[in-house]
């Protein structure tokens, strides 16, 4: 789902197979990133996968960086990331929202991870992002004009943040965009 001008898009790295069947983003009952939005103040009230279009009526989008589904991260290859990365510039760069925030590290060093490696030697050199530790929040570099955030990756097989943390992510966003 994605329009123009929006305020925000959300970037997942790929559907799990729970959402491609659905045909809806984070379908897994299991995943809290619907309640997430809710509870940060992103979104009025919690909706479901299948409302997912109500996002725009809040100046709200979301797409993946691969569109092919699998059944966890490690099954997305290079050629994936790369496909996807085209795609994204080209979505951001049509659809100019403000803001894009990447769920999930994974999604956002993926990502990353080509412009880095286009980066000259005497350019890296002076860049902080070849080596800083990628953290959750606001990011130093934008993104075809948009600010860049990274949140959490809500889904089950992330155990690397709890639920209060993915929470404050979100509601950090949420203040960023003047929403909370």
């Amino acid at each position: 789902m994605i329009a123009p001008d929006l305020e925000a898009l959300f970037v997942g790295i790929n559907p799990g197979f729970a959402s491609a069947r659905a045909g809806h983003h984070f379908a897994n009952p299991a995943n809290p990133f619907w309640s997430l939005l809710h509870e940060s103040g992103l979104v009025g009230r919690r909706l479901t996968p299948a409302e997912e279009r109500v996002l725009l009526e809040h100046g709200l989008g979301i797409t993946n960086l691969v569109a092919r589904a699998t059944g966890g991260v490690a099954d997305v290859t290079r050629d994936d990331v790369e496909r996807g990365r085209e795609a994204l510039v080209h979505k951001v760069r049509r659809y100019r929202p403000r803001a894009v925030v990447f769920v999930g590290l994974t999604a956002y060093t993926a990502f990353e991870r080509r412009r880095r490696a286009r980066t000259t030697a005497r350019t890296a050199a002076r860049s902080a992002v070849g080596r800083r530790r990628i953290r959750c929040g606001e990011q130093p570099d934008r993104f075809a004009g948009a600010r860049v955030f990274v949140v959490p990756n809500p889904s089950g097989r992330n155990a690397h943040f709890t639920r209060l943390e993915m929470k404050a992510a979100f509601r950090g966003v949420a203040r960023a965009l003047g929403r909370a």
